[in-house]
Order: structure tokens, then sequence, then C-alpha cells
């Protein structure tokens, strides 16, 4: 199942509104990319793992 990351159910100064949304893999790497380039965050386990645990299931869209 595709998963998905909402910047927006994380207020920042930023007010961001960024959602990434696809496998799950793909979705840490490039939402960790995203909260060091955007966020001010370092990149290692912790984030990833923190990533990881706040990924939601993406909901099919129907036709």
């Amino acid at each position: 199942m595709r998963k998905k990351i909402d910047c927006r159910d994380y207020p920042s100064e930023t007010k961001c509104s960024l959602v990434i949304s696809g496998e799950e893999e793909e979705v840490v790497r490039a939402a960790s990319e995203h909260a060091v380039s955007v966020h001010g965050h370092t990149d290692g386990p912790e984030l990833r793992e923190q990533i990881r645990s706040s990924l939601k299931n993406e909901m099919p869209q129907h036709a």
C-alpha cells in the first residue's frame, strides 16, 4: 500500500503544505531530504524513524 506524509500535520513557521506519497522507502527518503533542506532538521536514523512512524496509508483514488 502506498504511504503519505503531510507537512500540514506538523505546524511550522514556514507553513509548509507539501504532501509526499509513494512507496514507503521513497516517501521516507524524500521526506527526510525535505525535512533537512526546508525545515533545518539533521538527517540520520532518528529522523528517518520518526518520519517512518508518522506515515499514513494513502487512500486509493476512485475514478
